[in-house]
């Protein structure tokens, strides 16, 4: 393992994970265990600051960490394991909560995004903290680095933030985590609507690529992807987003430079192109799908792989709260 530490985590709050997900975060994950010290949770405790069906959560944690392993990620090369086996994380959320601002909390844009839906008088007071217990995860593991998209910046600042205010009254406790800005992922759109992101929340059944759709599947929603009028393969964001999506897809998935699957499709039409694209991603897809389902049907024994990885996340995380047990004045744990 390498020396610097990273920690990121995944919320299990669908039954599979998307095209956007694999890309944006699980690739990433199994690349870095190759070089850093790293440290993967599945966040069930952020999964319940919305309503939610206890044996939907049961289930989809379990095919959350399936699916990690499956991608690629090594319980032998890295420490994977669900949020609310280590209680450290909520013991921390309480005592950073208690030096965050009333105001730093209101400003945090996913809390106005995901409560301007159902209205903020009906939220949760989980959903208003919830980036405290974010910043909780991240600094009890003393992570040097957090693998973020752009979208997750302001919650790593607070992290940031609450580290340094809490090091300066209590003294050095928490390394500052700075961000690992992942290499430029390609933002992917809805399929039937590129102008949004392909979102579990906000797309249909046929904007979202799954990671576990079964390979008809995966073909027949590239095949009827938005596209427009002309037929010639080529990235034009405003005049065809749609296609300009796709070739990310392609892009991302190949490594090749979305200049050169242009040039290699040009004016042949859309048909060639999707069919293409679509047993890419079922080449990619199909085996992770497999390995999912091979995990899934012996329970026992990933409860066990995710009961160890809790135990080695707990002997980090008790270290840490046994530190800031004694700096804030509280006895030590019984």
């Amino acid at each position: 393992m390498g020396s610097r530490r990273v920690f990121s985590g995944i919320q299990p709050t669908a039954d599979s994970f998307h095209l956007g997900n694999y890309l944006g975060a699980v690739r990433q994950w199994v690349d870095l265990q190759e070089t850093r010290d790293a440290i993967y949770c599945v966040v069930d405790l952020h999964a319940i600051t919305v309503p939610y069906d206890p044996a939907a959560l049961r289930r989809r944690t379990r095919v959350a960490a399936a699916q990690l392993i499956a991608a690629g990620l090594d319980p032998e090369r890295c420490i994977l394991f669900v949020q609310s086996q280590a209680p450290e994380h909520a013991e921390l959320n309480w005592v950073l909560g208690c030096i965050t601002g009333f105001g730093e909390a209101n400003r945090m844009t996913q809390f106005k995004d995901k409560s301007a839906r159902g209205g903020a008088d009906q939220a949760s007071v989980g959903l208003f903290t919830y980036p405290v217990l974010q910043a909780a995860d991240i600094l009890l593991y003393q992570a040097d680095e957090v693998p973020v998209g752009e979208d997750q910046r302001q919650h790593l600042e607070l992290s940031r933030t609450l580290a340094q205010r809490f090091n300066h009254r209590f003294g050095e406790t928490f390394t500052v985590p700075a961000p690992y800005i992942l290499p430029t992922v390609a933002k992917i759109t809805d399929l039937q609507d590129p102008a949004s992101k392909m979102s579990k929340s906000s797309s249909s059944p046929q904007g979202i690529i799954d990671l576990l759709d079964e390979p008809d599947a995966i073909r027949r929603k590239i095949n009827r992807a938005v596209t427009d009028a002309e037929s010639v393969v080529r990235a034009d964001e405003v005049a065809k987003p749609g296609v300009t999506n796709l070739l990310r897809i392609y892009s991302a998935l190949s490594g090749q430079k979305i200049e050169e699957i242009s040039a290699a499709y040009g004016d042949s039409g859309y048909g060639k192109f999707k069919k293409d694209l679509g047993e890419l991603v079922v080449g990619t897809f199909a085996p992770i799908r497999e390995r999912t389902a091979k995990i899934l049907g012996d329970p026992a024994a990933l409860d066990a792989v995710l009961l160890d990885g809790g135990r080695r996340a707990r002997e980090i995380a008790g270290g840490t709260m046994a530190v800031v047990r004694d700096r804030c004045g509280l006895p030590p744990a019984a």
